[in-house]
């Protein structure tokens, strides 16, 4: 399809956005939800048009009526506005279509040639990974794209190595990789975007973000909740590949980089590479020592009783995925030479969190009260859920005419909810999309960390199967297995778990 295009305009907002899998419990959650926002905000253009795109055969007006339905659900009662929905509502169209086969993609073409306005296409697949060939493939042969048409795909892309490799380059024979934007969505957060700032802004921090100063990393992704529903996914994934693969490394990315040399997209994914091609492997030795796999058993949440892994519907009961995994790892480079990064996330925590904690060496020469040594050292405790926020843990003298020189431990907090009242959070997929709209790739993830972050992954993978050895059990509701604790411990660590 032929169509006046602007490709030098970077900023250019007034797209047309075409949603594969409309129907699912994504785009109604989150990216309708979004959307609405950034319509809410005057950050949609007035002429962007939405297509939802789904198998089910219903109605327009079905459709709007699903999509209203979410928002009154998953946006807060003060934010919904009666003229901002209906605004929002009247952008949507919707097309039923067989994402495999390409007949039906002609409506699609019909519907971008509709436009009274010439706009990039962009497509958004919010369906599962084996299918993002198939649409672009079908996309591109119906005439529905032009050279400023752009992908938007979800991670993890693959179940490995091998796999990505294939749909990438499926995805790669549409759309170049200036055009393919593969979403993390940790990375859309506010704290993340902070985390960039409070690096390189602040020469408080620079001069200190290396292993001269900083003695270990820590990282924790709770889920408080189990598969939910998820199993045939889950288990054929477990925990190391649906969030250490992505999730977990990025943020080790954005801790670990070097300052990049501007703001661009490639400037900072060139940073991040760099880190994931540092990273330590995992030698034999280290894996009985470093690593530990967990399965979570029946227990409590919340004070109620919740299944085991093995119990949950449509469970295989001789299962072996791991429900969590934590590690010990490291970025084998001068800035963080001998300074370990301790990583942990499992399903069935007794909190949902996300957490990374910075912990600052010790003064070489102590003068306090021998008893409190273990308190000095700062902490930067960097939260991305539930409530984001930045707080720096300091020591001052304890307050008395009776406490002497004894010391204290306090924290100097930026918490977003109290230091802006009256800014709303937005989001992370709301950043993400209007990103996207603009044309910017700097919170997207590149094709070749993609494939760094996998051969890593499946470097321990294929190393845990050699060993045959099982997951460690753990209660719901707890912090995962007791090996975790010990793999910290040997090291005269513990997890920070000061909520």
């Amino acid at each position: 399809m032929t169509r006046h295009t602007r490709s030098g305009d970077a900023e250019r907002t007034d797209v047309d956005l075409a949603l594969f899998g409309a129907l699912g419990d994504l785009s109604q959650r989150k990216l309708f939800p979004a959307l609405y926002q950034l319509d809410r905000e005057g950050l949609l253009h007035k002429d962007t048009r939405l297509l939802g795109l789904a198998r089910q055969e219903i109605s327009l007006e079905e459709f709007r009526g699903k999509v209203e339905a979410s928002l009154n659900k998953y946006v807060k009662a003060k934010e919904l506005d009666e003229q901002a929905m209906t605004r929002f509502l009247d952008r949507l169209s919707f097309i039923t279509v067989d994402f495999k086969v390409a007949e039906g993609y002609g409506a699609i073409r019909e519907w971008c040639q509709t436009a009274n306005h010439e706009r990039p296409l962009v497509v958004y697949l919010a369906v599962g990974a084996n299918i993002y060939g198939d649409i672009c493939r079908h996309l591109q042969a119906s005439g529905s794209l032009d050279e400023d048409s752009r992908v938007v795909v979800e991670k993890p892309i693959g179940y490995d190595l091998e796999s990505s490799n294939v749909i990438n380059d499926a995805i790669g024979e549409v759309f170049p990789e200036s055009r393919v934007y593969r979403i993390d969505h940790y990375l859309g957060k506010e704290t993340v975007q902070n985390l960039i700032a409070l690096r390189f802004a602040n020469p408080l921090f620079g001069t200190q973000w290396n292993q001269n100063h900083i003695s270990h990393v820590e990282i924790t992704v709770a889920e408080k909740v189990g598969i939910e529903g998820r199993w045939g996914y889950f288990d054929e994934a477990g925990q190391l590949r649906d969030m250490v693969q992505n999730h977990l490394l990025q943020l080790v990315c954005l801790i670990a980089m070097d300052p990049p040399a501007n703001l661009d997209a490639d400037a900072i994914r060139d940073e991040k590479v760099k880190v994931l091609k540092a990273l330590k492997p995992f030698t034999d030795d280290m894996l009985g020592r470093d690593v530990v796999r967990g399965q979570y058993t029946a227990g409590t949440s919340d004070g109620v009783s919740v299944p085991g892994y093995l119990d949950e519907e449509g469970a295989n009961i001789s299962s072996h995925t791991e429900t969590f995994v934590a590690m010990k790892t490291g970025v084998s480079n001068w800035r963080w030479a001998g300074v370990p990064f301790y990583l942990r996330t499992g399903k069935r925590m007794p909190e949902k969190l996300s957490q990374i904690v910075i912990h600052f060496r010790q003064q070489p020469h102590y003068i306090f009260d021998p008893d409190q040594r273990a308190l000095a050292a700062n902490k930067l405790i960097i939260r991305l859920q539930p409530e984001e926020g930045i707080s720096l843990e300091v020591l001052t003298k304890d307050s008395g005419l009776d406490k002497g020189m004894r010391l204290r431990r306090g924290p100097l907090a930026l918490d977003f909810n109290s230091a802006f009242p009256k800014a709303r959070i937005p989001d992370a997929y709301e950043r993400l999309l209007l990103e996207v709209m603009k044309g910017q790739q700097y919170l997207f993830v590149r094709r070749d960390e993609v494939e760094h972050a996998w051969r890593w992954c499946d470097n321990l993978i294929s190393a845990w199967k050699e060993r045959n050895e099982l997951p460690r059990r753990y209660p719901a509701g707890s912090w995962g297995p007791v090996a975790s604790i010990a793999m910290i411990t040997q090291d005269g660590r513990s997890w920070y778990e000061d909520y």
